[in-house]
């Protein structure tokens, strides 16, 4: 195990240095673009027309244990659970998909305004990106906006927030063409602090030139367990960051 510390933070914003708790296995042709972790398992979206879709992963060696494939029109990208179902959005096609938990089997459609990029969940609203700097909450039902906020920082807005997780009280999310993630206040939308995976990317990117963004946030509540990765990249990481 290394501690890494890298990049720099905006004044006020503390930036985490990070411990490498263990490296799990990793599809490199998954273009990833949601991770959620439940029940034990991995819950990947992958993007990119013609390879979209989404699985059930065993964490240990990597293995896609179910699959379902999206519609060659679809580009998928953020997913989020909620009880018995997982939530997928698409980039361009203002269309989203509701799965059953157990069998990854699609239950409904449902339609939004303009692209998805990330989704998340706080256990009572769907949380979606866009591209921008607007975070927006969505009633579960009716997919109807329920509040948005604006994230920012002391530098200004904070564009392309693009992979979400929602983690004791707080929104981390990725930047899109950035090796950052933000941890946001959802109440307030202003970033508290910084974790800079410049490292981690640098590592993929060595082993194979065609490792891609950092995207992808995934948590373990019940054993307290933070896990990145990204797009086309070959390794999970389980990391610990230093408060």
């Amino acid at each position: 195990m290394c501690l890494l510390v890298s990049g720099t933070a905006w004044a006020g914003e503390k930036l985490h240095a990070f411990e490498v708790v263990e490296r799990y296995p990793h599809d490199p042709d998954a273009f990833t673009q949601g991770l959620v972790f439940h029940g034990g398992f991995l819950y990947e979206g992958t993007g990119l027309y013609g390879h979209s879709s989404l699985r059930r992963v065993n964490l240990a060696d990597g293995e896609v244990l179910a699959r379902t494939e999206l519609a060659q029109q679809f580009f998928g990208e953020g997913i989020a659970i909620l009880g018995e179902r997982i939530y997928q959005l698409t980039w361009r096609e203002e269309r989203g998909f509701v799965y059953d938990l157990a069998t990854l089997e699609l239950i409904e459609q449902f339609s939004y305004a303009g692209e998805g990029w990330g989704l998340t969940a706080d256990g009572e609203y769907l949380i979606m990106s866009n591209g921008t700097d607007q975070i927006t909450y969505l009633d579960p039902d009716s997919f109807r906006p329920v509040r948005q906020i604006t994230v920012s920082s002391q530098e200004g807005p904070i564009w392309h927030l693009n992979e979400l997780e929602y983690i004791d009280g707080e929104i981390l999310a990725n930047i899109w063409f950035d090796h950052r993630i933000c941890r946001i206040d959802p109440g307030t939308g202003k970033v508290l602090g910084w974790i800079d995976l410049s490292s981690l990317y640098e590592t993929e990117k060595q082993a194979d030139p065609d490792a891609d963004v950092v995207n992808g946030i995934a948590y373990d509540h019940d054993n307290q367990r933070l896990f990145v990765t990204g797009k086309l990249w070959s390794h999970i990481y389980e990391i610990r960051l230093e408060r």
